[in-house]
């Protein structure tokens, strides 16, 4: 091949220099291909159990740590997470998970077809445990 452009360069006359510009077409499709990974994979990564949360104009809690979400579903079932628990032993699992830490920031997920009782069982029992930081999660209502 050095010979071939050797050989050119002394045909034409003119020479060839090496190209210093960058091809970007290989790095631009790369990145696109990552984004659609990412666009489709990134709503699976959300919490597994399925709640209808009510809507509420609350403004967000803040904080840095990530919180453990404690759900109730429409039947009434409580879930750490994505796993269903019972009420006997959600405070054992609870204090594993945090290590006995009661400032661990603990978000409770209800849904809105449920009795009012239910939510308050669970918090009842979460604040009774000596669980602090206990918020309820809701969702933004919709702009008209």
């Amino acid at each position: 091949m050095a010979a071939f452009l050797m050989a050119r360069t002394k045909r034409d006359g003119r020479g060839h220099r090496p190209m210093s510009e960058i091809n970007v077409t290989p790095f631009v499709d790369v990145m696109l291909v990552l984004l659609v990974v990412f666009m489709v994979t990134a709503p699976l990564l959300t919490v597994g159990v399925s709640v209808e949360l009510p809507e509420t104009a609350a403004a967000p809690i803040p904080g840095q740590d990530e919180p453990l979400a404690v759900s109730i579903d429409a039947a009434g079932r409580v879930y750490i997470q994505d796993s269903e628990v019972s009420m006997e032993t959600l405070i054992p699992r609870l204090e594993a998970i945090t290590q006995n830490n009661p400032d661990a920031r603990i978000f409770v997920r209800g849904d809105k077809s449920i009795d009012y009782g239910r939510v308050m069982e669970v918090m009842g029992t979460l604040n009774s445990a000596g669980f602090r930081r206990v918020a309820l999660i809701t969702e933004r209502p919709r702009a008209n």
